[in-house]
């Protein structure tokens, strides 16, 4: 492959003419005939996201509903011997009662309080541990046999199995193993609805199209703050919020469709080529005869000698991601910010029961301010680039919880602390959301389902641990979160800049356009 002109050096990848075959035909990667031909978010990119989308709401759900399952609802006295303002780890059981019923949560229904109050951070840490389980599960299979839209699938049944069962548990260690159970799917859900709704996204689009996904996510907790609160006892709550996961396999799955670009990568060119002209009719554009989609390694011998077509899968496992310098380095960053960001977002979610304010409000609020974030990091995105973004947001955060830290909870300072953990769910959230823009840009297609599975893993790791820094209490869990932030973002100094680089679908292609920026790609 010829080398390009000095003054071409910097330009994008995909800009580069497409090779031609000797009899004519035009081989180009899917990015290139997203832009040329089939349009990089049209009418059906919007369709098929916003569909698959919907599936992060369902992530929320099954998730945030730990919040209002398990929190420790309000007491009276009902006793001569009850003291107001006394624990009652220190009165008669016959002393006072739940003002809800032993029904309103798992906390009231199965006494866990005083000597057995780990318990409600040992269940919400085994869900996340499901979810760390299950996300490494679901991203090698996402990538490998089942594809995006059949991993997807599997999730969503086991969520709306499970789900629906846990309102059934007759005892507590029943409730720790259908919630671990359904963590093992929620794991896999929000990884592969992420890279099914973003991989036909043309690559100016993809940004700010995978920064909006999470809109869906804050969305879901907003709405099951309202639900939680109509449904305030803990097993109907469970019905309603899985009863979505059924629907969304009924009525939304049939209508989204596998991601061209897994069918490409496993030897599927034929049905990748029919959905991408199906994304250019919808789209109300054409691909011209003899185009035809090509991997970013079709000059390698195996290519050639098979005179230019791929009847093979491309394979690529974390084998090959930590075999490589190059993808192990980024791997391992992406792994220890992923598990210092999770620390500090579902630590300042969960944190809401430590404020004593109204819990379905805070939660409400915290999920709206989500939202801003998304939209401001979404703008900044393409303009900044994704790594002074992801150092910046993690410090922003860092601040916030640090002055959450050293001001007080009583009198006008508890009002403080509020705002400090409400700005700093603010920065955090867009960091935790960037990620998965960025990771899904650092690995090719072959793997990066998987490598965002090794990340989400971490995820779960930082939120299995963030319900123990909780039940710390007082400020000590803003000091936690506020050391994290800063770990954080310095690590995040020693990865590339992926802003303008094409999504890579081979090791192959990612290595000879990283290693030698003056070659040919695609």
């Amino acid at each position: 492959m010829e080398s390009l002109p000095e003054n071409n050096v910097r330009q994008p990848l995909l800009e580069n003419p497409a090779k031609k075959e000797a009899e004519g035909e035009e081989r180009l990667c899917i990015d290139e005939m997203l832009q040329r031909y089939c349009g990089e978010f049209g009418r059906w990119q919007m369709k098929h996201f916003v569909l698959t989308c919907l599936a992060w709401a369902l992530e929320a759900f099954h998730t945030m509903v730990m919040i209002f399952a398990d929190q420790e609802p309000g007491w009276r006295c009902v006793g001569s011997d009850c003291r107001v303002g006394s624990s009652y780890c220190d009165m008669d059981p016959g002393s006072w009662e739940w003002t809800e019923g032993k029904g309103s949560s798992t906390v009231a229904e199965w006494g866990l309080i005083c000597g057995d109050k780990y318990k409600v951070g040992l269940v919400q840490a085994l869900f996340f541990a499901g979810c760390m389980i299950g996300a490494g599960v679901f991203g090698h299979l996402s990538d490998s046999k089942l594809g995006r839209k059949g991993s997807l699938t599997v999730v969503c049944i086991i969520n709306a199995i499970f789900g629906i069962a846990t309102a059934f548990s007759p005892n507590y260690w029943t409730y720790v193993v259908l919630r671990f159970l359904t963590g093992f799917s929620t794991g896999g859900v929000g990884l592969t609805a992420f890279v099914l709704a973003t991989e036909p996204v043309g690559p100016s689009k993809r940004g700010v199209a995978g920064m909006s996904t999470f809109y869906f996510f804050s969305t879901g907790i907003a709405l099951l703050s309202g639900i939680a609160y109509v449904f305030r006892s803990w097993r109907e709550l469970f019905i309603v919020s899985s009863l979505p996961s059924l629907l969304f396999l009924l009525i939304v799955i049939p209508f989204i469709s596998e991601s061209p670009r897994w069918y490409l990568v496993r030897g599927k060119v034929d049905e990748a080529m029919e959905l991408m002209h199906t994304i250019a009719k919808t789209n109300g554009r054409h691909i011209p005869a003899g185009v035809t989609l090509a991997l970013d390694d079709e000059e390698d011998e195996a290519v050639e000698k098979n005179n230019g077509q791929r009847n093979t899968a491309a394979e690529g496992s974390l084998k090959d991601v930590l075999q490589s310098p190059l993808t192990r380095i980024r791997l391992l960053l992406a792994v220890a910010i992923s598990f210092t960001v999770s620390i500090v977002y579902y630590g300042l979610s969960l944190n809401v029961v430590n404020l004593k304010t109204n819990l379905y409000l805070n939660v409400f609020l915290n999920a709206v301010t989500e939202m801003p974030a998304f939209a401001i990091t979404a703008v900044l995105l393409d303009r900044y680039g994704r790594k002074p973004l992801t150092i910046g947001t993690q410090w922003f955060s860092c601040a916030f919880c640090l002055t959450g830290f050293v001001v007080g909870g009583v009198g006008p300072w508890k009002v403080v602390r509020m705002v400090s953990g409400v700005l700093g769910i603010f920065g955090m959230a867009g960091t935790y959301n960037l990620l998965f823009i960025y990771i899904a840009e650092l690995f090719p297609t072959v793997v990066r389902n998987a490598a965002l599975g090794c990340a989400t893993q971490a995820a779960q790791m930082g939120a299995i641990l963030a319900p123990f820094v909780v039940v710390l209490g007082d400020g000590l869990p803003f000091g936690v979160f506020a050391v994290c932030g800063l770990v954080g973002g310095g690590l995040a100094f020693y990865l590339p800049e992926t802003l303008n680089k094409p999504l890579y679908d081979t090791m192959f292609g990612m290595h000879e356009a990283e290693s030698n920026r003056g070659r040919i790609v695609c």
